[in-house]
């Protein structure tokens, strides 16, 4: 009787492996694809598409690519790429994290009626609001600068703010009110004690936020329109011209660049997404 059950443990075990291996498989095979094919010419990427290793390694591409398009090299673009993900991580952390402790801890007129507006503005795709936002910054004579890309980072994020508060109420009240009888102000109390007990959450807010500003073509594309300020999610845009002809390989050269900065963000910080997610699920 014990024999059969290990035996069917073992089975259900190897099948859920092998079925969870090809799953990935099927799911990281275009990325593979796309990092091979950028060691192809051009002609040979899509004659030979089924093929996934080139017939020959070349590394020109890469060198086409670097070089971007209309005097603007792709360094250019990867800088620009930095400025906007960097300064929008940071105000999106830090303005998340002081609404968020405000929620979590502070008692104010209408406090869950503007909670339920934060979670409402939330869940609204980014869609629906551009036009409005374009309008209220073109007026504002925003348009064709950083400042309608970075600036509204520093007033929250609602998934930020969410999972601050979530991860704020799992910190003992008690510390708080010792920190009271010290002598400690509600300013003291959210730098001295809250911010590091909520490193995990804070980090995959960062994680997260740099992710998407550093993916963010849609925003680039309303309002930027001087190539010398694109990022690099919309300079790869510019390889790609269906009137003439697309220089696929240096696009997917420089795609494949565009994804160092994240595989090595998750690499040296998974362990605090992980733990991030995780007890803020717990606690929550």
């Amino acid at each position: 009787m014990k024999t059969g059950y290990r035996e069917r443990r073992i089975a259900t075990t190897v099948v859920y492996h092998v079925f969870t291996f090809l799953l990935a498989c099927v799911m990281i095979y275009p990325l593979v694809w796309m990092v091979m094919s950028s060691f192809k010419n051009s002609n040979e990427i899509f004659r030979t598409a089924a093929k996934l290793l080139p017939d020959k390694f070349s590394l020109e591409n890469y060198r086409v690519g670097w070089q971007g398009f209309a005097g603007y090299g792709f360094s250019t673009f990867f800088k620009n790429s930095f400025i906007i993900a960097g300064l929008s991580t940071v105000g999106a952390v830090v303005s998340s994290a002081v609404i968020g402790y405000g929620f979590a801890r502070i008692d104010f007129k209408f406090k869950n009626f503007w909670f339920a507006c934060m979670l409402l503005a939330m869940m609204l795709p980014f869609q629906i609001i551009m036009i409005p936002q374009y309008i209220i910054f073109n007026k504002m004579g925003w348009v064709g600068s950083y400042l309608p890309i970075i600036v509204p980072q520093f007033f929250g994020q609602g998934f930020f703010i969410f999972l601050n508060v979530q991860f704020i109420k799992g910190i003992p009240i008690d510390l708080d009110e010792a920190a009271r009888m010290d002598g400690c102000t509600i300013y003291s109390i959210f730098i001295r004690i809250i911010l590091p007990l909520i490193k995990p959450s804070l980090v995959t807010s960062a994680i997260f936020s740099f992710m998407w500003r550093w993916d963010d073509f849609m925003t680039a594309l309303l309002f930027l329109s001087d190539p010398m300020k694109y990022p690099v999610s919309y300079a790869l845009k510019m390889f790609s011209d269906p009137t003439a002809g697309s220089d696929w390989g240096a696009m997917f050269a420089m795609a494949t660049f565009s994804l160092i900065p994240i595989f090595l963000i998750f690499l040296t910080m998974q362990k605090y997404l992980v733990e991030g997610i995780a007890s803020t699920g717990i606690k929550g």
